[in-house]
C-alpha cells in the first residue's frame, strides 16, 4: 500500500505501520514492524480484551462491584466510574460522566489479578499475548494496564485481526465491546478536548461523528481503536474491512493532530 509510505514524512524519528484485512491478510506494511514501542494507552485495548477473557472464563462478571461505590467492572471498562484521570479519586457517581481514567484501568488490572489469583501482567500473557503469537509484546516497568504496553507492528497486527474475526473470545461479546456503553454521556476526549458525546465501549472508543478526531474524516461512524500519548494509534474500521496499526518514538502533540487523519482518508481510500 503506497499511502503507508507516508509515515516516512512524520516529523517523528521512527515509525511503522501496517494494515490488516478483516479476514487477517496483511494489506500492507511499512517501516520496521519488528521494533519495540512503547504503546502507552494503546495497552488499555490489549488489557481490556483480558478482562473480557476473564468474564467469559467466569471469573469475573461485567457488573459485578469493583473500584468505588456502585462501579462495576463494566463501568472501569468504559471509563465511567467516577475516578479522576490519574488519581485514585472520586470525582462524580458511576456511570454520570465518561472521565476518561488511567486509574480506573488499574483498578480494574488490580480486580483481575485477585480474581483469577495471577498478576495482571501475567493473565494478559496467558490469555491474549501468548494465544496470538504476540512474544514482543508486555507490560513493563509498573506494569499498568492503562498505559505500560510495549509492543510491535507486528503483534498488533496479531490483535488487530483477532478483534475483526475472534478466536479467543466468542463474537457477541467482541461485538458489545465494540458497542457505545451507558450511551449519551458527554466528557474529554484526550488531546481533542469536550465531545458530546464521547462514545466509548469495553475498552475501546469508538467514532461516531466526534469532531475533531485523530481518525479521518472518510473513517466510518463504528470505527473503533485507541490512541496513545506515545505517538501511537490502532484503529478498525468495520465498514471498510480493515484495521492499521501506526506506531511511533514521539509522543503525541499537533504534529499527530496534523498527520494522523490524512493518512487514515489515504489508507481508506487505497482499501
Amino acid at each position: 500500500m503506497q499511502s503507508l509510505a507516508m509515515i516516512e514524512n512524520w516529523p517523528v524519528p521512527t515509525a511503522a505501520a501496517a494494515v490488516v484485512r478483516a479476514d487477517g491478510t496483511l494489506a500492507g506494511a511499512h517501516g520496521p514492524t519488528d521494533r519495540r514501542f512503547a504503546l502507552a494507552s494503546v495497552t488499555k485495548p490489549l488489557a481490556a480484551y483480558a478482562a473480557l477473557v476473564a468474564y467469559e472464563e467466569g471469573a469475573v462478571e461485567l457488573d459485578e462491584p469493583a473500584g468505588p461505590e456502585g462501579s462495576t467492572v463494566r463501568h472501569l471498562l468504559a471509563h465511567t466510574s467516577g475516578l479522576a484521570f490519574d488519581e485514585h479519586r472520586v470525582t462524580s457517581a458511576p456511570g454520570t460522566r465518561r472521565l476518561y481514567s488511567n486509574a480506573g484501568f488499574e483498578v480494574l488490572g488490580d480486580h483481575i489479578a485477585k480474581a483469577t489469583d495471577i498478576p495482571f501482567a501475567e493473565y494478559l500473557r496467558q490469555a491474549v499475548l501468548e494465544p496470538l503469537g504476540m512474544t514482543a509484546t508486555a507490560l513493563e516497568g509498573e506494569c499498568s494496564p492503562a498505559k505500560d504496553g510495549v509492543s510491535t507492528v507486528d503483534d498488533l497486527v496479531r490483535f488487530a485481526a483477532e478483534v475483526q474475526a475472534p478466536r479467543l473470545l466468542d463474537a457477541r461479546t467482541v461485538a458489545a465491546a465494540m458497542t457505545v456503553t451507558y450511551p449519551g454521556l458527554k466528557g474529554v476526549l484526550p488531546g481533542y478536548g469536550h465531545q458530546n458525546p464521547n462514545d466509548w465501549g469495553l475498552g475501546f472508543e469508538i467514532r461516531d461523528s466526534k469532531s475533531p478526531h485523530w481518525t479521518g474524516s472518510s473513517s466510518s461512524p463504528r470505527t473503533f481503536g485507541h490512541f496513545g500519548q506515545a505517538g501511537t494509534f490502532l484503529w478498525v474500521d468495520p465498514d471498510a474491512g480493515a484495521a492499521c496499526v501506526a506506531l511511533t518514538d514521539r509522543p503525541f502533540g499537533p504534529w499527530a493532530v496534523e498527520v494522523w487523519p490524512p493518512f487514515t482518508d489515504a489508507v481508506l481510500a487505497e482499501l
